[in-house]
């Protein structure tokens, strides 16, 4: 065999047509072998001589595209000083593009032997090892453009790639749980006609099923266990992992593009899947353990700020290489629009407090590609001060859990949240503004994968784990959820109508309030898992979204459910007014012949709000003027907006209340949401003028619109 000297940059395993250049790096290995894999179990190896600020490198001719390959590194085995590798083990590249197979759980993948975890483990781990691939980076995007929707027309939809299209029946069985399955007709049109501008995957990620879960029979369903940080997941394609998986991703990206849908990939840069001192040596931890992981006081262990057994070194240069090439990776050659960073927090510790202006964070602003695509953090992990919700940088969009919590809270009864709501129905200035940043860095929600689902949410007031194994001691315990006054599932009448109620409250609440809102996929038609709130372990039909059958009771409050919210995702698509991209000034604005305010709030009696109806702890019930006519900011010409103005009215109370429709803020209006409504839409051509009383229904809202 041909061994080249070869480059040290690319990183990783780089098909040029004629043959693969190899580079990995490693300051801890005394040598690097690379090994490349045969079908029948044998391998080649080739050390890599040449080495460049310790990236190893070597040209191979004629490797090609479909090559399994791994490394072995040859060097201090000390974890009393952080020092891990052992050459008895065959270790992923960190750069690989595709990687085949699965890890076979045994003693060999440990680099310690499990009754004695002082000892090294020499047994050999390729047999048992998932492996890198070479693939071929060419692919034919035809006329493909990245969508580029604007923040305030994004509505972003979360979904798993398997539980979307596992149950989907107009799918094919052979493609049903793969990317192939995105691009599929059923599904692309299903996020049409919704009205979803992005679909936000949670991990695809080449990530590894834990062996304590596999031993329970259960797997790593969620997928935030990555092992491989440029490799699509091989699980989740159709037809082949030997670089197949790149290929299909790229085609679901493609159809999904042509649809104008963005994807947004679900990112876990804070840690790895090789866990604590106790986890396997898969990759990272064999070639350089101090320069990937954050390691503590003792080097033999591992800082870890999100409960998953380590932490990757942010003040690292190569790992923060590792990430930016990473990210740069699949929106230059993959071709996605952002990315949802995973426990954000842990990437802004470069020391041991959570900083916002970490390394990381000035890598990303002056990068000229990933700085341009959509950036949103889960401002939190579990590491002390991880709580940092309105505290990132003004590059980026946020999670907002406070959304999520005061939403809930009102609407099942919670004692004085309206100040809390009203900020949170308006952007949340008080979490954004002070940074120069705009509603739209509130990525707003109700639900997400992890807690319940939206009717689980109405359905149990305590968490349902059994099926975890666990004795339901994981997940979260309190979970702002009201029953509606019967655990679980049930035939009553009056229980199901307000549970109904109840969901189309809390998705109309999510989709007219200005920030950039976020559906859980299901959640359209009520899906459940049965009062779990954790299934980051059940890759079954309790995880899997369960699409309306043709018949039956079930199947008619899931069509009414799906209606409802395509209602109102096309409401706020139509309408600017509820897709500000100011805050609101609470006068009127200059410039556009308007007298009014841009917004108003009104007790239910008509009132304007003061300062004790905003702090009354019995009040659980206000009404919200929109002003189409006083929209601030011009359109991408530099024309005025101008919209219709609506009136919001949220009764959150037990029982009913009547509405008294404001003076001097509108002659006529037109009621076009009534949650109380089976359906909660409504063109029965009702119209209410000034000073008339509309009665609401305990527990619903409604939604009145003033023509221009």
């Amino acid at each position: 065999m041909q061994v080249w000297p070869g480059q040290a940059y690319p990183l990783g395993a780089t098909y040029d047509g004629a043959g693969t250049n190899f580079a990995v790096f490693s300051e801890a290995a005394e040598r690097v072998e690379l090994c490349l894999l045969h079908d029948d179990g044998s391998e080649t190896a080739v050390e890599l001589r040449e080495s460049d600020a310790f990236v190893r490198h070597a040209y191979l001719p004629g490797v090609m595209p479909g090559q399994r390959y791994g490394f072995r590194a040859h060097g201090p085995y000390a974890p009393e000083r952080g020092q891990r590798c052992n050459s008895a083990k065959l270790l992923l590249d960190p750069y690989a593009r595709a990687v085949s197979g699965a890890v076979d759980w045994c003693e060999a993948v440990y680099g310690y032997h499990f009754d004695d975890p002082d000892a090294r483990n020499d047994l050999d781990s390729a047999p048992h090892m998932m492996t890198s691939v070479v693939v071929n980076p060419y692919f034919d995007w035809g006329d493909d453009r990245p969508p580029r929707t604007d923040y305030h027309r994004t509505v972003i939809y979360e979904a798993h790639v398997k539980g979307l299209t596992m149950l989907h029946p107009e799918l094919p069985e052979d493609v049903r749980g793969s990317y192939a399955a995105l691009a599929h007709p059923a599904i692309v049109n299903h996020l049409k006609d919704l009205g979803v501008t992005a679909i936000e995957l949670m991990p695809v990620h080449q990530f590894v099923n834990d062996h304590r879960l596999v031993d329970l029979g259960l797997a790593n369903y969620w997928g935030y266990n990555t092992i491989g940080f440029f490799a699509p997941h091989n699980a989740y394609a159709s037809w082949g992992d030997r670089g197949q998986q790149v290929l299909e991703f790229k085609s679901a990206v493609r159809a999904l593009h042509e649809a104008g849908i963005e994807v947004i990939l679900d990112v876990v840069y804070n840690h790895t899947a090789e866990g604590n001192h106790l986890g396997p040596t898969l990759s990272f931890r064999g070639l350089d353990n101090a320069s990937y992981y954050r390691l503590a006081d003792d080097p033999r262990f591992y800082m870890d700020t999100t409960g998953t057994g380590n932490s990757l070194l942010m003040r690292s240069p190569h790992v923060l290489q590792l990430i930016m090439d990473s990210l740069r990776y699949w929106v230059t050659e993959m071709r996605v629009d952002g990315f949802r960073f995973d426990l954000a927090a842990t990437l802004a510790r470069q020391f041991h407090e959570v900083d916002r202006l970490s390394s990381f964070f000035d890598l990303v602003q002056q990068d000229p590609v990933v700085s341009q695509v959509k950036l949103i953090a889960e401002p939190w992990d579990v590491g002390e001060g991880g709580y940092q919700v309105g505290n990132f940088p003004p590059l980026w969009t946020e999670w907002n859990g406070k959304f999520r919590d005061t939403c809930r809270d009102l609407w099942r009864g919670e004692p004085a949240t309206l100040a809390d709501f009203g900020s949170r129905l308006t952007g949340s200035s008080d979490l954004y503004q002070d940074d120069g940043r705009r509603p739209l860095a509130s990525v707003n929600f109700v639900t997400c994968h992890d807690g319940f689902t939206l009717h689980d949410l109405v359905s149990y007031n305590e968490k349902h784990n059994e099926a975890n194994g666990e004795d339901n001691r994981d997940g979260e315990s309190h979970n702002r959820s009201w029953n509606c006054g019967t655990e679980g599932e049930t035939e009553d009448p009056a229980v199901l109508a307000l549970r109904e109620r109840q969901m189309r409250n809390l998705i109309a609440t999510l989709l007219l309030s200005q920030g950039v809102p976020m559906i859980s996929h299901g959640d359209e038609f009520a899906r459940t898992q049965r009062g779990n709130n954790n299934a980051y372990c059940q890759d079954s039909e309790l995880s899997w979204v369960h699409w309306p059958g043709p018949d039956g009771t079930a199947a008619e409050r899931a069509r009414r459910m799906l209606a409802f919210t395509r209602a109102m995702v096309w409401l706020r698509r139509d309408h600017p007014v509820f897709r500000r991209r100011r805050f609101f000034h609470g006068r009127p604005e200059q410039g556009t012949f308007n007298e009014l305010s841009d917004i108003a709030w009104f007790t239910p009696e008509g009132e304007e709000m003061r300062d004790a109806d905003w702090q009354a702890a019995y009040a659980k019930s206000l009404a919200v003027f929109l002003n189409g006519g006083a929209i601030s900011e011009p359109g991408p010409r530099g024309e005025r907006v101008v919209d219709d103005s609506f009136l919001l009215l949220f009764n959150a109370h037990h029982g009913p209340l009547d509405f008294v429709i404001p003076p001097d803020h509108g002659r006529l209006w037109q009621v076009v949401v009534d949650t109380a409504l089976p359906d909660g839409v409504t063109d029965d051509g009702r119209k209410l003028a000034a000073g008339d009383r509309l009665t609401l229904t305990d527990r619903s809202l409604a939604v009145l619109q003033r023509p221009l």
